[in-house]
């Protein structure tokens, strides 16, 4: 694990990627995307084929008898970081607090029935009497692009602050179409924490001949800080 840059210089304004500190505050995706969502806060970054990448990856579509071995380990980050940021995170999205957390649903009906995501929540004790299913696919559209007929909401919501919870940001699609749908059907704030955040080790943020983000990944410190976060640094 390795802490996520806070905003400023070299990291994305949105979902705190790497990017090129002299020219942009946005990386290509959240720039060109509209947001839906009133915070985006990566609890660490996750490099393609790197330990947290392939947890990442396993806990659902692994054999079996790991899933819940890595459920266990991801509950854990999950709980300890909301136990201390939350409250961070809220401030972030301009609320005092969040009345209800939800996930982020697959793309299909079949993998929603049943969520190792929604199941590794509901074990953390600092969100599991908050915790609802609030949305639910359409099956309606493929690939993992923004849109707004993606979800559909369980029920109305009215006013709520919701904080959404996603195992991996990679392009903000499933995410930003999940925070559309809440707000759409009445949500006041929707703020995302999401596991980890996706890097392609060979991209280079500043291009053609800047580092790479497998060696700004390893520029950073090694010893995973928990009192740090995203939203306010250390």
């Amino acid at each position: 694990m390795r802490n996520v840059l806070p905003l400023g210089p070299g990291a994305c304004e949105i979902c705190h990627t790497f990017i090129d500190p002299e020219c942009y505050t946005r990386c290509l995706r959240c720039a060109r995307d509209v947001q839906y969502l009133d915070a985006v806060v990566p609890i660490t970054y996750s490099l393609h084929y790197e330990q947290m990448h392939t947890v990442l990856r396993g806990y659902k579509d692994g054999p079996l008898r790991d899933q819940m071995f890595m459920m266990a380990r991801l509950a854990a980050i999950l709980w300890r970081f909301l136990e201390l940021h939350e409250s961070c995170v809220a401030r972030a999205a301009g609320v005092e607090g969040f009345d209800v957390v939800a996930t982020v649903p697959p793309s299909t009906s079949q993998r929603d029935q049943v969520s190792n995501l929604r199941t590794l929540a509901g074990w953390c004790a600092p969100i599991s009497d908050r915790l609802e299913r609030l949305l639910e696919p359409t099956g309606d559209v493929v690939g993992r692009s923004f849109s707004t007929s993606r979800y559909r909401a369980v029920r109305p919501l009215v006013g709520e602050r919701v904080l959404l919870l996603d195992d991996t940001w990679t392009a903000g699609g499933h995410a930003q179409s999940a925070g559309f749908t809440l707000k759409d059907n009445g949500g006041r704030a929707v703020a995302l924490v999401a596991i980890g955040r996706h890097l392609q080790p060979a991209w280079t943020p500043a291009v053609p001949d800047g580092p790479t983000c497998a060696e700004l990944w390893e520029g950073l410190p090694r010893v995973f800080d928990w009192v740090a976060c995203a939203v306010h640094g250390r």
